[in-house]
C-alpha cells in the first residue's frame, strides 16, 4: 500500500471541509495546550522550590528561636529555658562524627544602613566566619568575615547584593564606610546576587539573602544592645528577660542569646538522625519549653516534591479531560464522514481496495487530525507558558517530557477514537455502499 498516496487523499479530504476539520481539531488543540502549559507551570514551580531550598542547604538543619505558644505561668517555669544560646550550639557540635559546622546568627535591631544620604532597608546579621561554608551564597567581590575580624572586634561588614545596589549603585564599595546604628563599618566584601522567588516553600518563609548585611558576631555582642533601648545584655547564665504584652496580662520570656543556629551535617543520610538527636538535646536543655523551631530543608524538599507530584497529576488529569472531549469529537466527525463517503468507499472496494486499505485510510485521517491539532496546541501551549511567565511572574519550564507526552497522547487519541469509525467503514457491504445515495 502506498502510504504517501493514502496520506495525500486524507489531506485532500480534510482540506475539502476546512471549518469542520478545524472544529474537530479544537478539542485536541485545547487539550495539548493545557497539558503543555500546566506541566510547564508545575515544572517551573518544582525547579523554583529546589532552588529556594538549596539556598538553605540540603545538608543543613536550622534551629530558629521563637516565642513559645504556651509559656509557663510562673517565674520558675520561665527560668528553666534561657532561650536559644551559644551553649546549645556547643552541645550539638560535640557530635563531630556527623556534624561539620555549627554557625550562630543574631539579627541586630537595625532596619536601615546608611552611606551618607543613601539608605538601604536591610537586616543586619551578626555571625561567624563559618557562615560562608554553611550557606549556598558566595562572595562576589572582596572577602567575608575572618577569625581575626571576630577575635579583634573589628567594625567591618559584608553587603548583600541588593544592599550594595541601594547604597553604592555602580560604585565599588570595598574600603568605604557605612553607618550601622551609631557606628561606622568598613565594607570588605559584597555577596553574590541570589534569586529568591516568592520567598516561601511549604509554608516556611525564606529570607532574602540579598538584603542582609553581615558583621562579626563578637563585634555585635560587644558593641550593640541585644534589644534596642534596653540595657546591655549579659550573655549566658539564663539570658535577659523582656516583657511582651498579650492583652491585659503580661508574659515574660527569656531573650535568646542568638536567633538562629545553622548545623551542617557531614552526610545527607545523617540529616534525619541528627535532627531527632538535636530535638532531644534542645528539649532537655530548654526544660521542655518550646522556644525554638527546628527546620530541616531536606524534609521541606521531600514535602515539596510530593505536593508538586499531586499538583502535576491533578493538572494532567484536567488537561486529559480536554483531550478526551477532543477524541469524542473526532469519533463523531469520522462517523459522519463515513456516512457521507459511503458511495466512495463502495467504489474503491469495487475496483480492488481491501478492507484493510479502507481501515488504514480512515485511521490515517483521524491520526492526521490529531497530529495537526497537536502541533497547533504545542505552539499555543508554549505561548501560554511564556505569557504566564511574563505577566504573572511565575517561572515556567517546558520540558521534553511534556512535549513527548502531548504527542504520544494525541496519537493515542487519534488511533483510539478513529478505530471504530475506520472499522465501520471497512466493514461496509460493497453492494449496499454502491447503491447508497
Amino acid at each position: 500500500m502506498d502510504y504517501r498516496r493514502v496520506l495525500q487523499i486524507s489531506l485532500d479530504s480534510l482540506g475539502a471541509h476546512k471549518l469542520r476539520t478545524f472544529l474537530t481539531m479544537l478539542g485536541v488543540i485545547i487539550g495539548v495546550a493545557a497539558v503543555v502549559s500546566m506541566l510547564s507551570i508545575g515544572e517551573g514551580a518544582k525547579e523554583e522550590a529546589l532552588e529556594q531550598i538549596s539556598l538553605l542547604g540540603i545538608t543543613n538543619i536550622i534551629v530558629n528561636a521563637r516565642i513559645p505558644e504556651e509559656t509557663p505561668s510562673d517565674e520558675r517555669g520561665l527560668q528553666r529555658s534561657p532561650g536559644l544560646s551559644m551553649d546549645d550550639g556547643a552541645n550539638i557540635a560535640d557530635f563531630k562524627e556527623m556534624i561539620v559546622n555549627v554557625v550562630p546568627q543574631r539579627y541586630e535591631p537595625f532596619t536601615s544602613v546608611f552611606n551618607g544620604s543613601q539608605e538601604a532597608k536591610v537586616r543586619v546579621v551578626s555571625t561567624t566566619p563559618q557562615f560562608i561554608y554553611s550557606s549556598s551564597i558566595t562572595v562576589e567581590n572582596g572577602r567575608f568575615i575572618t577569625d581575626s575580624d571576630n577575635a579583634e572586634f573589628r567594625q567591618i561588614c559584608v553587603l548583600g547584593a541588593k544592599a550594595k545596589r541601594q547604597l553604592f549603585a555602580f560604585e565599588d564599595p570595598i574600603g568605604k564606610s557605612v553607618k550601622i546604628g551609631d557606628l561606622d563599618f568598613t565594607v570588605v566584601g559584597v555577596m553574590q546576587d541570589k534569586y529568591i522567588g516568592r520567598g516561601k516553600v511549604e509554608g516556611f518563609e525564606l529570607k532574602n539573602f540579598n538584603e542582609d548585611v553581615y558583621i562579626p558576631f563578637n563585634t555585635a555582642a560587644k558593641k550593640f544592645d541585644r534589644i534596642e533601648a534596653q540595657k546591655q545584655s549579659s550573655f549566658g547564665g539564663g539570658g535577659m528577660r523582656f516583657m511582651f504584652s498579650m492583652g491585659e496580662s503580661e508574659q515574660k520570656y527569656n531573650t535568646p542569646e542568638i536567633d538562629q543556629l545553622t548545623i551542617t551535617v557531614s552526610e545527607l543520610d545523617y540529616v534525619g538522625a541528627v535532627s531527632k538527636l538535636m530535638g532531644k538535646i534542645l528539649e532537655r536543655r530548654h526544660g521542655g519549653v518550646e522556644d525554638y523551631e527546628i527546620v530541616v530543608p531536606e524534609s521541606l524538599l521531600r514535602q515539596s516534591q510530593k505536593t508538586q507530584q499531586i499538583f502535576n497529576i491533578v493538572m494532567g488529569a484536567i488537561a486529559g479531560l480536554s483531550l478526551l472531549v477532543g477524541g469524542i469529537g473526532i469519533m463523531n466527525i469520522m462517523l459522519a464522514t463515513v456516512l457521507e463517503r459511503t458511495r466512495e468507499i463502495g467504489v474503491r472496494r469495487a475496483i480492488g481496495a481491501r478492507r484493510d486499505d479502507i481501515m488504514r485510510q480512515f485511521l490515517i485521517e483521524a491520526v492526521t487530525i490529531c497530529l495537526i491539532g497537536c502541533t497547533i496546541g504545542l505552539i499555543l501551549g508554549l505561548l501560554i507558558s511564556k505569557g504566564i511567565s511574563f505577566f504573572a511572574g511565575w517561572p515556567t519550564i517546558v520540558s521534553l517530557y511534556s512535549i513527548v507526552l502531548a504527542i504520544g497522547v494525541s496519537t493515542a487519541v487519534g488511533i483510539g477514537f478513529g478505530l471504530y469509525p475506520a472499522r465501520k467503514a471497512a466493514n461496509l457491504d460493497v453492494i449496499e455502499a454502491l447503491r447508497y445515495e
